[in-house]
């Protein structure tokens, strides 16, 4: 299926491209969530009446990643959980907690903006984490997990 892409999308494209992807990928998830429509006549030609507003709409977004990256650069966040003697933790730190925490702080990041491509997080340590703020914004944190008994 054909479709005009209405934002930036990782590894897909830029604003306006038109991109052939599979017939699921477009009706599931880039149309519904918006980030796409299909490529009509006639939705081209809304497009292009619009596209000075999407261009600022988008321009808006990553000032404000921009900004919030700039707040997070190089903060330490501390997690306590139970643990055993040798250092491994009863459960694990996940990114739904990491963001949890971040927002208790003042930060508000949601959990699909955590990235831990190794999994969660299951013994005592400092950890750097990855946080995808915008499809162009990405900084690291560290995440300090601490033991308590």
């Amino acid at each position: 299926m054909e479709i005009i892409l209405i934002e930036k999308v990782a590894n897909l494209g830029q604003l306006g491209d038109i991109v052939r992807v599979k017939d699921g990928y477009a009706r599931n998830f880039l149309i519904p969530q918006g980030k796409a429509k299909r490529a009509t006549a006639a939705n081209m030609a809304e497009f292009e009446a619009r596209r000075a507003e999407l261009e600022k709409i988008q321009a808006e977004k990553l000032a404000e990643a921009q900004a919030r990256a700039e707040k997070l650069e190089g903060f330490m966040l501390q997690i306590t959980r139970k643990a055993g003697v040798d250092g491994k933790l009863f459960g694990s730190v996940t990114n739904a907690d990491i963001a949890e925490a971040l927002t208790e702080q003042g930060s508000a990041v949601s959990k699909a903006e955590v990235r831990l491509p190794e999994g969660p997080l299951k013994a005592i340590g400092d950890y750097p984490v990855t946080l995808s703020l915008h499809t162009d914004v990405t900084i690291n944190i560290t995440v300090s997990v601490l033991g308590a008994s």
